[in-house]
């Protein structure tokens, strides 16, 4: 008689996936983020509504900082909930205002709020970016709820920029928005969101005609909107899988792609990196990021190619790629031994058209790459020629 297979533990699975209050005491604090595809859409109101819920059932919360923007709807659901006083730091001699971490890591809370993750500190301050606080706090064991547009996300910049022309530059890395706990998506369909912008729900009267010509404009919108809606979706489906890995679900379950994406010091070279990430995102392949350099290592190139490399590497890091540098006195043949002996499926490699005398120089990388590796697909970014 065939014995049936030891079930998990499923309140163990209700905390894994963040479906129940921790009960332990010294893990990491949770992330709750809500995602929205832009300003004005209600992330900030549903945070503290949330917020103010928690409390009601006897949570400790507070804010950590807040961003109304003088919305008298988001400001009113302030309520009752404690403010933590945000910390004055100097600033061109003029006194800004940040949130105040130390404070709330001594108020040690259950519950902190934190408005705009993607928000860039002033110099002088601890941190240089709030998603990095927020990383402070969780591993003081404090659960956070947070707020983030979908523009910010790093890897969809690129993105962005092409769909709006607005280059978005305070962004975080997607390593971040992966590692929460649950994201929750905050919509507003296109038209509620034009309707707001036209009653000044979300900037000044001024500002918001400005915006409705350019960041606002009715693709864009739309655009934006499937961004997060795709984004959230993904998310789904990855807990989705973790949930029936640990319910040994039988299903047949592909296997893993390995995609490269060759890193060099060129200006553009994280266009090509984003793209990357987004192909094995979708594809839910490992990303390896690779700069080949001359036998002797990185520190025997010039400390301008030098820096840009590390730059790059850290870039892709940072997305969620895993770094690597190999050596070799060409880059085809060093890519190929990779290639082979790591399985990989694609390759993603950077292109700038040549024109004219550089056409008869050599051979593309591309070609000479496939030359020397069997079944590879080899994807190529344009970028402009420096």
């Amino acid at each position: 008689r065939m014995t049936e297979p030891e079930r998990p533990d499923p309140d163990g699975l209700l905390r894994r996936y963040g479906f129940a209050m921790r009960q332990e005491e010294h893990v990491r604090g949770r992330l709750r983020v809500y995602l929205g595809a832009a300003p004005g859409v209600g992330k900030t109101y549903t945070m503290l509504q949330e917020g103010r819920r928690l409390k009601g059932g006897g949570h400790d919360v507070v804010v950590g900082i807040v961003e109304t923007h003088g919305r008298a709807e988001t400001e009113a659901q302030l309520g009752d909930l404690d403010v933590i006083p945000r910390r004055p730091i100097d600033y061109r001699g003029v006194a800004v205002e940040e949130m105040d971490t130390d404070a709330i890591l001594r108020r040690k809370p259950e519950i902190v709020l934190v408005d705009e993750l993607a928000h860039t500190n002033p110099p002088g301050s601890p941190r240089e970016k709030r998603w990095q606080d927020v990383e402070v706090l969780r591993d003081a064991s404090i659960d956070l709820i947070a707020t983030l547009n979908i523009q910010h996300l790093e890897s969809l910049n690129d993105v962005v920029a092409s769909i709006t022309g607005v280059q978005v530059r305070e962004t975080i890395p997607d390593r971040i928005l992966d590692d929460a706990t649950e994201v929750q998506l905050v919509d507003l369909p296109v038209e509620g969101l034009l309707e707001r912008l036209e009653q000044g729900k979300v900037y000044p009267a001024e500002r918001a005609s400005q915006a409705l010509e350019h960041f606002f404009r009715a693709g864009n919108r739309t655009a934006l909107r499937e961004l997060a809606l795709r984004r959230t979706a993904a998310g789904v489906d990855e807990r989705l899988e973790g949930y029936m890995r640990e319910h040994a679900i039988e299903a047949v379950w592909p296997a893993a792609e390995r995609i490269i994406v060759l890193v060099t010091d060129h200006p553009a070279i994280g266009q090509v990196i984003r793209r990357a990430w987004r192909l094995a995102d979708g594809l839910r392949a490992e990303l390896v990021a690779v700069a080949v350099v001359p036998p002797g290592g990185i520190d025997t190139l010039p400390e301008a190619r030098r820096h840009a490399l590390k730059h790059a590497l850290e870039f892709a890091e940072d997305l969620g790629a895993l770094p690597r540098i190999v050596e070799g006195q060409r880059v085809a043949p060093a890519l190929a031994a990779l290639v082979n002996e790591e399985n990989v499926s694609t390759v993603v490699l950077g292109h700038a058209p040549a024109s004219g005398w550089r056409r008869r120089i050599g051979k593309p990388l591309a070609d000479e790459l496939l030359e020397l590796v069997d079944n590879v697909a080899v994807q190529l970014v344009e970028v402009k020629s420096a």
